[in-house]
């Protein structure tokens, strides 16, 4: 596993806005008292969705809001690396999947994309709105090769698609996810080969349901009081 350390740069201060200090005592309602702390991913993923990402005095301000030391708020943010530990691109963070499925389909030119459009990888570009990285497999292996940007997966891409992606969300703008090939889900290119029966789905080929016998009434229950 690679080291992950806190940026050089840090901000001064962090404070949690309303509806992400709402949203985290959300979460910590979910666990019993005195077990707030196993809360603790799903207020550093709050807070990197606030942020962009997590900063050493968000660090603190998650340790205070829990009770937690700082080092173990510390050790789980660097420990996962779902957590960006310095700034990122305002309008993108894209993500390159490099394991073997993506290698063979691809991805090298994706990286390529990136290195000529964003800058080198791990550092965000010269304008600040885009961050670009290498991680490992991201369970799209079927649709390879693919990169997340911000939330969401971006499959079957080629450099051109890429390249439009980049220049989608340069202008602002959401890109619909999911197949560039126009691919259902998993399924072959070209459609799915098995289980295309309309009749699987629309409820045609069910068995009607057999009647249960009628049961003979129930009898009432004997009176506990006492005979007199």
């Amino acid at each position: 596993m690679s080291v992950r350390r806190l940026s050089l740069e840090q901000p001064d201060r962090f404070a949690f806005k309303p509806d992400t200090l709402e949203a985290a005592k959300g979460w910590m309602a979910n666990f019993p008292a005195g077990r707030q702390q196993s809360a603790v991913i799903a207020v550093l993923w709050l807070v990197q969705k606030q942020e962009g990402w997590v900063s050493e005095p968000a660090i603190r301000a998650v340790a205070e809001l829990l009770g937690m030391a700082r080092i173990r708020v510390l050790e789980i943010a660097t420990f996962y690396t779902m957590f960006m530990l310095e700034p990122v691109g305002t309008r993108a963070l894209v993500q390159v999947c490099g394991t073997t499925p993506c290698a063979l389909r691809g991805a090298g030119e994706l990286m390529a994309v990136c290195k000529a459009r964003i800058g080198e990888k791990d550092h965000r570009s010269v304008d600040g709105k885009f961050y670009w990285q290498e991680v490992e497999c991201m369970g799209a292996c079927s649709n390879a090769p693919m990169a997340a940007i911000n939330d969401y997966y971006y499959e079957d891409l080629t450099s051109p698609a890429l390249e439009q992606l980049i220049d989608d969300f340069a202008a602002g703008k959401t890109p619909a996810p999911g197949s560039f090939i126009g691919r259902q889900g998993c399924a072959p290119e070209g459609g799915p080969l098995t289980l295309i029966d309309p009749k699987l789905y629309d409820g045609s080929a069910a068995k009607p349901l057999k009647k249960l016998p009628n049961l003979p009434p129930k009898e009432p229950a004997a009176s506990k009081e006492p005979v007199a």
